[in-house]
C-alpha cells in the first residue's frame, strides 16, 4: 500500500517527468524505425546510443561524449525517482535492502564475464555490455520486487503463506533466467530441439548443469529461514538475485574446466579477496562503536529525534560528546559504507590489473582520461581508493534529521555505489 503521508518533493516529481520524457523519446524513435519512417530522432538515437551498444560486443564501439553525458544524467534521475517511490510505497531501504540487492552486483559481473568469453550468441551478447547490463539488472530487480510487493500486500495471506508464495515466485523467476540465458550459450555448446543445453566435443558442461540444479534449489534451501530479517519484498529480490548469480556462474565454471589453459586465477583472488577483506575489517572496526551508540538509542549520521542540525550544534551534553567521539568509527559498520568503499577498491583493482597485466583497454571516457593522465591504469586504482576514502568521510560527517534520513541516505548511497 502507498503511504499518503509521504508526498514527493518538487525535484522528485520533475525527475519522474524527465525520465518519462526520455523513455517516450527512446521508444518513439525505435517505433519510427520499425515503421520505416526516416526522421532526425531515430537517426540520433541509433548513431549515439543503439549502434554503439549493438556493436560493442564485437568491435568495442563503446562510449562517446553524448551517450556518456546522457547516461550520467539518467543515472542521477533514476536514483532520485527510485528513492522517492521506495518511500512512497512504504518499502524499507535500510541496511537490509542493501544486502538484498548485493547478489545483483555479482549477477551483473558474472553476466559480463560470460559475454567477454563469447559464450552468448548474437541474440543476447549486446545485452550484457554496458550500459545494457545495468538496465537488464534493474529489470530483474524490479520484476522480483513487484512479485514480492504484490504477495506482501495480499491481506488474506498469513506470513507463512507469503513466504511460501515468495519462494515459489522466486523459483519461477530463476527458471526463467536459466531458460533465457542457458539456451543462448554458444561457446562449445549445442542447443537441442527441446531447448536443452548439451555438451559438444571438448566441452564439459557438468559444472553448468550442477549450477542449474543448485540455482533452482535456492528457494527450497532457504525455506523457513529468516534471511537477515528481510521483509517479504527483500526476500524475493535477494533469492532471485542469488539464484540467477549461481546460474550465470555455471557457464564460467564449465568454460574454465574445458579451457584450463586459458584460465588465470590470481586476478580473481586479488580483485575479490582484497575488497572482501577490506569490507570485513571495516565492519569489525566499526561494530563496537556502532553497538555502543545503539545501546544509547543513537545511529551514526542521524540526529536525535526532533532535533535540527542547528540545535545539535548548540547542544552541550554527554550524549553529544558520546556521538561525536564514536560516529567516525561507527559508520564503518554500515553496509552502505563498507560495501560501497570496498566496491571502489574492487573496480580500481579490476581496471588496473585488466589493463596492465592482460592488455585490456578502458572504454569509459573519463576513466580513460584519468589513466592517460597518470600514464598507468594503476593510477586509476589509486584514484578509486581515494574516492573510497572520501565516501567514508562524507558519511562520517553526515548529520541528517530523522525525518529526512529515509529519502536522503538512500539517494546518496545509490549515487556513491555506481561506477
Amino acid at each position: 500500500m502507498t503511504n499518503p503521508l509521504e508526498e514527493m518533493y518538487d525535484y522528485e516529481e520533475w525527475s519522474t517527468k524527465a525520465l518519462l520524457l526520455a523513455a517516450g523519446l527512446f521508444f518513439g524513435g525505435v517505433a519510427l524505425n520499425v515503421l520505416g519512417v526516416d526522421n532526425p530522432l531515430t537517426n540520433f538515437l541509433y548513431e549515439y546510443y543503439l549502434d554503439p551498444v549493438m556493436q560493442e560486443s564485437s568491435s568495442d564501439a563503446g562510449y562517446n561524449q553524448v551517450n556518456t553525458l546522457t547516461y550520467s544524467v539518467l543515472l542521477i534521475l533514476f536514483a532520485v525517482v527510485l528513492s522517492a517511490w521506495l518511500r512512497y510505497l512504504g518499502l524499507d531501504h535500510s541496511d537490509a535492502m542493501i544486502l538484498a540487492l548485493l547478489p545483483y552486483v555479482f549477477w551483473a559481473a558474472l553476466g559480463e564475464v560470460v559475454e567477454d568469453a563469447n559464450m552468448f550468441d548474437t541474440s543476447l551478447e549486446s545485452y550484457f555490455v554496458s550500459p545494457g547490463i545495468h538496465f537488464q539488472t534493474a529489470a530483474w530487480v524490479i520484476i522480483a520486487g513487484t512479485f514480492g510487493y504484490l504477495i506482501a500486500h495480499n491481506e488474506s495471506a498469513s506470513e507463512e503463506d507469503m513466504i511460501s508464495k515468495v519462494d515459489s515466485a522466486a523459483t519461477i523467476l530463476i527458471l526463467a533466467q536459466i531458460i533465457i540465458y542457458y539456451t543462448s550459450i554458444d561457446a562449445g555448446l549445442v542447443t537441442s530441439s527441446a531447448g536443452l543445453v548439451t555438451s559438444s566435443a571438448g566441452f564439459d558442461n557438468t559444472a553448468m548443469m550442477m549450477c542449474f540444479i543448485i540455482a533452482l534449489l535456492v528457494p527450497t534451501l532457504m525455506a523457513n529461514k529468516p534471511l537477515f530479517d528481510f521483509t517479504v519484498v527483500q526476500r524475493c529480490v535477494f533469492i532471485v538475485g542469488l539464484g540467477g548469480s549461481i546460474a550465470l556462474l555455471g557457464p564460467l565454471l564449465s568454460f574454465g574446466i574445458s579451457n584450463s589453459d586459458q584460465v588465470t586465477l590470481w586476478p580473481l583472488a586479488v580483485v575479490i579477496g582484497a575488497p572482501a577483506v577490506l569490507a570485513y575489517q571495516m565492519h569489525q572496526a566499526g561494530l563496537p562503536a556502532a553497538s555502543e551508540l545503539a545501546e544509547h538509542g543513537f545511529v551514526a549520521g542521524i540526529l536525535p529525534p526532533g532535533m535540527t542540525e542547528g540545535q545539535y550544534d548548540e547542544l552541550e551534553s554527554s550524549d553529544k560528546d558520546l556521538i561525536e567521539s564514536l560516529r567516525r568509527k561507527a559508520v564503518l559498520a554500515s553496509p552502505v559504507v563498507s560495501l560501497v568503499v570496498a566496491g571502489q577498491l574492487l573496480d580500481g583493482l579490476a581496471t588496473g590489473i585488466g589493463i596492465e597485466a592482460f592488455g585490456y583497454s578502458e572504454k569509459h571516457l573519463f576513466s580513460a582520461e584519468i589513466i592517460e593522465f597518470f600514464g598507468s591504469a594503476y593510477g586509476f586504482t589509486v584514484v578509486k581508493m581515494a574516492l573510497g576514502g572520501l565516501i567514508w568521510y562524507f558519511f562520517a560527517m553526515l548529520r541528517l534529521s530523522s525525518s529526512l534520513v529515509r529519502h536522503t541516505v538512500s539517494q546518496w548511497s545509490k549515487w556513491f555505489s555506481v561506477d
